[in-house]
């Protein structure tokens, strides 16, 4: 039982030690490529002590981290949360597994995403980054100019109901104006809503499958044939009833006439 326990003892200061060595490594290694110098582990640990250096060091940490977030930040304020839950609906009102499948999914989503922020875009990039490019303005002003278009797009597909929840979960001071909600509280309530038009719009899919599936299966028991599955009779019909009325299209342009 002692060289059990002597065994179980080394094993997990080996595995301390082993993570205290991934510390070390995980904050050496991005201020070696910041501040350029010679390569060598310690000379990046003792450019920590140069506060000029270590500026330079937790900049580096920043953008790392923003750009693991960016995913997330481009979801959550883009209208790729809507599209992507509505497609999600219709592919469980169609009840399919993995048809069509989720990187399927996921690209219309992206691709129909990209159209209806094209303008925001489009705003942004000739209001905020060409100055900034040109040298015309620093990048403060870039980003308060940059913040602006996308404020609109926002604050246009957010109701008042789930905005007010989100001021109010922040328990901030009511803001006077439009102007003075803080970005992540209109994030917050443009998410909310984005949830809420999504799910009407999966409800509105559901019905008409949802007819389908009962018809069949009153059918099937009318006829005393209860050992089927009613899925294995209505799948076919609710594929060809959806190809039939060219459901994709009608699904596409509802989408992007339900943003703009």
């Amino acid at each position: 039982m002692r060289n059990v326990i002597n065994g179980k003892s080394i094993r997990i200061k080996s595995i301390f030690r082993f993570l205290c060595l991934l510390g070390l490594i995980f904050l050496a290694v991005p201020h070696v490529f910041a501040v350029s110098l010679d390569g060598s582990l310690q000379s990046a640990l003792t450019g920590l002590t140069n506060p000029k250096k270590l500026s330079v060091f937790l900049e580096t940490f920043f953008v790392l981290a923003f750009i693991s977030f960016l995913p997330s930040i481009l979801i959550m304020t883009t209208s790729f949360l809507r599209m992507i839950i509505v497609l999600s609906f219709l592919r469980h009102a169609l009840s399919l597994q993995n048809t069509p499948p989720n990187h399927v999914l996921v690209s219309l989503a992206i691709i129909l995403t990209v159209f209806v922020m094209a303008p925001t875009w489009d705003r942004i990039n000739e209001e905020a980054y060409k100055p900034y490019r040109d040298k015309a303005i620093a990048w403060e002003t870039a980003v308060n100019k940059a913040s602006v278009p996308l404020r609109d797009f926002l604050f246009k597909q957010t109701r008042k109901k789930e905005l007010g929840l989100a001021v109010k979960l922040s328990r901030a001071e009511k803001p006077k104006n439009i102007d003075e909600v803080p970005f992540p509280v209109l994030a917050t309530g443009f998410a909310l809503s984005e949830l809420k038009t999504a799910f009407q719009i999966g409800f509105i899919i559901f019905i008409p499958f949802l007819v389908i599936d009962l018809v069949v299966a009153s059918v099937l028991m009318s006829m005393g044939m209860m050992m089927v599955p009613p899925s294995m009779i209505s799948l076919p019909l609710k594929i060809l009833l959806f190809v039939m009325i060219d459901g994709w299209s009608l699904l596409v342009r509802g989408m992007m006439e339900s943003v703009r």
